[in-house]
């Protein structure tokens, strides 16, 4: 039904422009600083109308956060498609990473600082993905290893990974740092040699 079509489209761009709204007030404010009056005064609705799309701020952050999650998972599917072998799949992950956060530094903020802020059936939720990312970075790590034949923790590695990617909103400044994709390589390049020189067989020191 195209009247259906066109509503939905209408209904998903509006949502994208509210999400955006409320991403700028929880950059600003903090999500617990944050009230809806604040949000209903950013995006131009009436309180009345804010409570009738979205009952609450936790809601709204939900849905921050579902969106993001779900658009870096579906955007690293579709590059690992093209990539074959394990440093290049390890590779596209970090450069995938890099250009969602660098894009959308804000959002990514708003994340990193409100990570445990969903309670209910909204943070079961953002965990199950959240999960989904985390095992396919994993899934790669132990690719990795097994096609070097390595031996280093796996988990470890995949959290020290996030923990370089995920605080550049920190230090990254865009007239002084390189892009992202110049970024990723380093960032790379970094990491893989540390996980190599590591990892090597036989010079593991035992305790």
């Amino acid at each position: 039904m195209p009247g259906v079509a066109h509503t939905e489209t209408r209904f998903d761009r509006r949502l994208a422009e509210i999400l955006e709204y409320a991403i700028e007030v929880f950059y600003e404010r903090g999500y617990e600083g944050a009230s809806m009056r604040d949000l209903s005064r950013a995006t131009g609705m009436s309180l009345a109308g804010l409570y009738y799309y979205f009952e609450s701020k936790e809601r709204l952050l939900y849905l921050i956060q579902k969106h993001t999650f779900k658009t870096i998972v579906q955007r690293l599917k579709e590059r690992l498609k093209d990539a074959n072998q394990p440093e290049q799949r390890i590779r596209v992950f970090i450069l995938n990473h890099l250009e969602y956060f660098l894009s959308n530094q804000k959002a990514m903020k708003v994340l990193s600082h409100e990570d445990d802020a969903l309670k209910n059936g909204f943070g079961a939720e953002i965990a199950a993905i959240k999960r989904e990312y985390y095992h396919t970075c994993l899934d790669l790590m132990d690719e990795f290893k097994a096609a070097k034949g390595l031996e280093f923790n796996s988990r470890i590695a995949v959290l020290s990974l996030f923990g370089m990617m995920n605080w550049i909103y920190t230090w990254y400044k865009p007239r002084v740092d390189a892009d992202a994709s110049e970024l990723a390589r380093d960032m790379g390049d970094i990491f893989l040699r540390g996980i190599c020189t590591g990892g090597q067989r036989g010079t593991r020191r035992k305790v």
